[in-house]
């Protein structure tokens, strides 16, 4: 894979993104990482998606330690890391119950620690996972700038914003916003209809589509509406030649949305970067996204 713009304002990232997003039932950390992290590499997916608590508030740290060993070179890898989801945990026993926060004073403490976890001196993408509605946005976005000069994050993004949020951020903020991750695949197109994709288009952004293939939904789902999907690319596979999951991963690629994968099933990860090999079909695109809306040619 070829690295490509995230934004008009940058970086350059993997047109595929593994993210650790789904790692906290993980046994064996530190070795499944090393097996996850070859393997994209292998693929050409040398962008990583962090966040502060993503593997029970392991997974930075095991990165790091790939990094610390020299297994990966931390000139060859883009990472993402992210604070503002707070979860109940045995290694923080002051969260008490789940909640955001996104103050100044947490986001200097979470960046301080992910830079020592990652065994870095700068994260190329720092973003706020979701907006905590009760901290000073003035503040919030004063830590971010300054954060930026000193040379510890290189790029601000967020994730899971509404348009709103999003807008609103970027008001106190004088450097742009260079990514919005948000939750989209073919079994939830809410961020396609609620305006989300059309905003981050509209901000020079490529949309950074979570959970591409709905968390196994789509090959393995027993609801009406993914027995749907799943009928319809059974019936396109054939014509390219391809798993199911490679169309699906495709049907994003043609939205201009790049997947973020959270799966460490390894022939899950290879029918995503299968997908980049697919030119889906105008009107097939489309036939996907009207059976996941459960429309007919008459109701169009």
């Amino acid at each position: 894979m070829k690295n490509i713009y995230l934004s008009d304002a940058g970086p350059k990232v993997s047109p595929a993104i593994y993210g650790f997003y789904r790692w906290n039932s993980i046994t064996n950390v530190s070795q499944t990482m090393e097996k996850i992290v070859n393997l994209c590499l292998e693929l050409g997916i040398n962008t990583f998606d962090h966040g502060d608590s993503y593997g029970s508030y392991h997974c930075e740290e095991a990165f790091g330690n790939l990094i610390g060993k020299g297994t990966i070179k931390r000139k060859d890898v883009v990472l993402f890391t992210k604070c503002g989801r707070n979860l109940p945990n045995d290694l923080n026993s002051e969260i008490r119950v789940p909640h955001y926060n996104t103050s100044a004073e947490h986001i200097i403490k979470s960046v301080d620690g992910s830079l020592k976890k990652l065994k870095t001196d700068y994260i190329d993408i720092f973003l706020l996972d979701h907006l905590d509605p009760i901290s000073d946005l003035e503040q919030t976005a004063q830590a971010l700038e300054n954060l930026k000069r000193s040379g510890k994050i290189r790029n601000i993004g967020v994730a899971n914003f509404s348009v709103f949020e999003h807008q609103l951020l970027a008001t106190y903020l004088s450097t742009p916003i260079v990514t919005n991750h948000v939750e989209l695949n073919l079994l939830n197109v809410e961020a396609l209809d609620n305006g989300q994709v059309d905003y981050i288009k509209q901000r020079y952004m490529r949309p950074l589509a979570s959970t591409p293939l709905a968390g196994g939904r789509i090959a393995k789902g027993d609801d009406p509406q993914a027995k749907r999907i799943r009928k319809k690319l059974e019936e396109l596979s054939p014509k390219y030649h391809v798993d199911i999951e490679s169309i699906a991963a495709a049907w994003l690629i043609k939205l201009g949305a790049l997947p973020l994968i959270g799966t460490t099933d390894e022939n899950r990860i290879r029918n995503i970067a299968n997908a980049f090999s697919i030119d889906l079909d105008h009107q097939d695109w489309y036939d996907l996204y009207n059976t996941t809306r459960g429309k007919n040619g008459s109701d169009f």
